[in-house]
């Protein structure tokens, strides 16, 4: 299968980036206040009414029953099925393939108000919008180096013996770097006329101890890296022979973060969502191979997988499939991805491949069964249960002491997963592969909980809950009763710190200090607070406020959350005065439990 992955539709036209345009803050809220977002559902379509709220099947993947909710009033979407959730705006980049001004623009002109342009935002953006501007220069010389000029023969060669024929090159933009000092910066700064501190930004060029200006990357086939949005940020690029890493990547500037990068998350993020799973390979070629074979591929860039990975991929996926070389060297990478895997609500797996194959040999070699068998959710494995392979497989489990190191170490890698059933589920399979006996293997890893704790915190704390989900329930109804600015919000006072989830917590820190400039009932306009942010904050608060249920006491919701605290706080206390010693002094701890306790009993006295 031979899959189209156009790396430059969303960002170029003609040759030219497009221009990102920052216009004042008072004119897109006037378009947004003029657009009617169940309207633009209802051109590309079916919209029914339900509720306060409108359904619509979702635009962004495929089903037959309605999942994704329309708010009018607020002007946000979002699908329950996939997860894609924005505002007006949003839905129009996505709808129409088009950049944030370009989506303004298209619905100013059909609202017929005019634009204005901010200075000040257009100066900050006209930074990035420079950067990108010059790394796309310097894609198209690169590009049209490897197509034409006569050094580039031997990167020629290698792109043939991978089988990348001339519409693989066009697709991703492959380029090469020549070897002369200064080809690219003599073409850029001359004919593109883009200036030298610029091109030093942008990580293209680099100075020498005496102050000259020399080409970053040389003699080399390079692979353009673009952000989530298709802007081009940076470049891969790999050494064709003499000395040098393998592999050099662009340094760090405004526009490339590593750590926040995954290549191919522009092209495969639509299949992502369609097809349910990331599959993450280990460098550029085999994610163009894997692409080929129309599995949505990614990988990092130049660094380790790391959480800021995890969070790019859950948007748009829950089920994460490691695929990296059937070695030492992959089995490794595995093994470090497995240290991010702590948060809970990823499908973390490993595909297995046969020794000595990457998934781009697979694909290359036309074995595409296999590689797809490999990363389905019957072949491969969870992460955590083969990083506890891994780990048995290092000791001698027919000897005590070497099965007791072994329950020792596994017990360590169980106590790490924040869900107390996943860790029940992995003692009992840990108690059958080593025959121990459970309980005695629910010890082990009750043990390393509490030392894992003691490391994170000095004070002793065993046995320590985290709190249960009946919490998280309330603190969620209390933000609804915030987007809505409930009259009974002014009756009753809850601090940022009485919010267990982080992110709950950060949420209402956005929210509170908007609240407290409206009127009791004055819904805040949540469309313009977030915009098109996709991070958890925001996608949590679009979520919510989708929520079509009556609305809770202010009163009730904050007593509960309060007690909830105190609740926590007294499990604290108590487990930590049961492990002190008797030589310690915790009489400050014993006035604050017995406080907490008094203060306990009148919130349920209340009740």
């Amino acid at each position: 299968m031979n899959v189209a992955y156009p790396a430059f539709d969303r960002c170029r036209t003609r040759g030219t980036y497009n221009r990102l345009v920052a216009f004042q803050r008072e004119d897109i809220e006037r378009v947004r206040a003029a657009t009617d977002l169940v309207e633009l559902v209802g051109e590309v379509t079916t919209v029914k009414k339900s509720g306060r709220n409108v359904m619509a099947v979702c635009p962004f993947h495929q089903e037959k029953t309605p999942s994704m909710s329309v708010d009018a009033a607020r002007g946000l979407f979002h699908c329950f099925g996939c997860g894609e959730s924005g505002d007006l705006f949003r839905f129009v980049e996505q709808t129409q393939n088009l950049n944030f001004s370009e989506a303004l623009e298209l619905l100013a002109r059909r609202a017929g108000i005019q634009l204005r342009i901010d200075p000040q935002a257009q100066k900050r953006r006209g930074e990035r919008e420079a950067l990108i501007e010059a790394v796309g220069a310097a894609i198209e010389f690169y590009h049209q180096r490897l197509r034409k000029a006569d050094d580039a023969g031997a990167a020629r060669s290698y792109l043939r013996g991978r089988n990348y024929d001339t519409d693989i090159v066009d697709q991703f933009q492959i380029g090469y770097s020549p070897d002369g000092f200064t080809a690219l910066y003599d073409h850029l700064r001359t004919d593109r006329k883009i200036p030298d501190q610029v091109l030093e930004k942008a990580g293209l060029v680099a100075r020498n101890q005496r102050g000259r200006r020399y080409d970053r990357f040389r003699g080399r086939v390079m692979f353009p890296i673009f952000d989530l949005r298709g802007d081009p940020v940076g470049f891969g690029a790999r050494l064709l022979e003499g000395e040098g890493p393998k592999y050099l990547n662009s340094p760090e500037t405004p526009i490339y973060h590593k750590a926040r990068l995954l290549y191919g998350l522009n092209w495969a993020k639509s299949e992502m969502v369609r097809q349910g799973v990331a599959v993450v390979v280990e460098g550029y070629t085999d994610v163009i191979a894997v692409h080929q074979a129309g599995l949505p591929a990614v990988a990092t860039c130049g660094t380790a997988f790391g959480g800021g990975h995890l969070d790019l991929l859950r948007r748009f996926t829950e089920r994460v499939v490691l695929a990296f070389d059937a070695d030492e060297a992959g089995t490794g990478a595995a093994l470090r991805g497995f240290e991010h895997s702590v948060p809970g609500d990823l499908d973390l797996r490993v595909a297995p491949l046969p020794a000595g194959r990457d998934p781009g040999d697979l694909a290359e070699t036309g074995e595409i069964e296999l590689l797809r068998s490999a990363v389905s959710v019957e072949s491969s494995v969870p992460l955590l249960q083969f990083r506890l392979e891994q780990e048995l497989g290092q000791h001698r489990l027919n000897e005590p002491e070497a099965r007791g190191r072994a329950i020792r170490a596994a017990a360590e890698v169980v106590a790490r997963h924040p869900d107390a059933v996943t860790r029940h589920e992995y003692a009992v399979f840990l108690s059958r592969k080593t025959g121990v006996d459970l309980p005695v293997i629910e010890q082990a890893v009750g043990r390393a909980a509490r030392a894992a704790t003691r490391q994170a915190d000095p004070s002793p704390l065993p046995d320590y809950q985290r709190p249960e989900s009946g919490r998280n329930r309330a603190e969620e109804e209390y933000l609804r009763l915030m987007l809505a600015n409930d009259p009974g919000l002014a009756e009753v006072k809850v601090p940022a710190e009485a919010f267990s989830d982080s992110t709950h917590r950060r949420a209402f820190e956005l929210l509170a200090p908007v609240i407290a400039e409206l009127a009791p009932g004055a819904a805040p306009d949540l469309g313009s607070l977030i915009g098109d942010d996709g991070g958890e904050v925001a996608t949590l608060l679009r979520h919510i406020a989708m929520v079509d249920r009556p609305l809770a006491g202010a009163a009730d919701l904050a007593k509960r959350i309060e007690l909830r605290r105190i609740e926590d706080r007294i499990r604290y206390l108590q487990a930590l005065l049961a492990a002190a010693g008797p030589e310690q002094d915790r009489s400050q701890e014993t006035s604050e439990l017995l406080s907490l306790l008094e203060r306990k009993q009148q919130l349920l006295a209340n009740d």
